[in-house]
């Protein structure tokens, strides 16, 4: 019994940081990095908040695409540019950024901290 425990244990520790750790291939920058990449008009800048979050405080040039849409609206991205990706902490835009991954697009950045760490330093 203590056995099927520990495995059980393991798996979820697995599984919980599957969900919170970077992937493989994602870029992850801060928000005083993203300060620099505004001015790249070659990358396609992507919020995955809420439209209720995107209204209330948004960084100019970032589109909103709902996490929970993002899928449906890969199609509306090119994969031959860049993505970069920002939430409100960094969890959705790492998971956002896991969801391009896994759709083909190759270069794909999330920004560390999110909104939260940009209005800090704004």
């Amino acid at each position: 019994m203590d056995y099927l425990n520990m495995i059980l244990i393991a798996l979820i520790v697995l599984f919980l940081l599957k969900r919170i750790l970077p992937a493989k291939g994602i870029r992850q920058i801060s928000t005083s990095e993203l300060r620099h990449e505004l001015q790249d008009h070659h990358k396609q800048f992507i919020d995955v908040r809420t439209p209720g979050e995107y209204s209330g405080n948004h960084i100019r040039g970032f589109k909103n695409i709902p996490l929970q849409q993002l899928s449906q609206k890969t199609g509306e991205l090119s994969k031959d540019r860049e993505v970069v990706v920002i939430c409100q902490s960094g969890m959705r835009s790492n998971n956002a950024s896991k969801l391009l991954k896994k759709a083909g697009f190759e270069r794909v950045t999330n920004v560390r901290g999110g909104m939260s760490a940009w209005s800090s330093k704004s």
